[in-house]
């Protein structure tokens, strides 16, 4: 007699039941994340701005003026107060828009700390402060 190596179709079945089953189970878990990736997302971006903008700072005395806001970051900005000690390349390569594609914002001085950085959210709009993402809170 001669043995024939494979599975059979019920071995077959139990194995496509089994993960049809577990998809059913972790499909709806993964496709609820986006949302929070999302926030993740412009959480960690909010932090790397504040962290070119304390560099702006160290080199500069000063942070930028909200006139001159988050653009510079990326090229020298003009108009006072006018930054004597600009690093050559920037501070950022470019800016980086919310996950939502709005801009992010940034007021000095700002209303929770010597300036703001935040986005407004998923709306792109003011009103609606439970939904903002900003450096003044926390992240963990």
């Amino acid at each position: 007699m001669r043995r024939v190596n494979g599975f059979t179709l019920i071995e077959i079945m139990v194995v496509v039941v089994i993960l049809g089953i577990l998809a059913s189970i972790v499909v709806p878990k993964i496709l609820s994340r986006p949302e929070q990736a999302r926030l993740v997302k412009a959480k960690q971006d909010v932090l790397s701005i504040q962290d070119a903008l304390a560099l702006y700072k160290l080199d500069n005395g000063f942070y930028p003026s909200t006139d001159q806001g988050l653009q510079a970051l990326v090229t020298k900005p003009a108009g006072e107060p006018a930054p004597l000690h600009y690093k050559a390349e920037g501070y950022l390569a470019q800016l980086p828009t919310d996950p939502w594609g709005h801009a992010y914002q940034y007021l000095n001085p700002g209303q929770h700390g010597p300036v703001d950085i935040f986005s407004y959210g998923p709306k792109g709009q003011s009103g609606n402060a439970n939904q903002e993402i900003g450096n003044w809170k926390s992240f963990t």
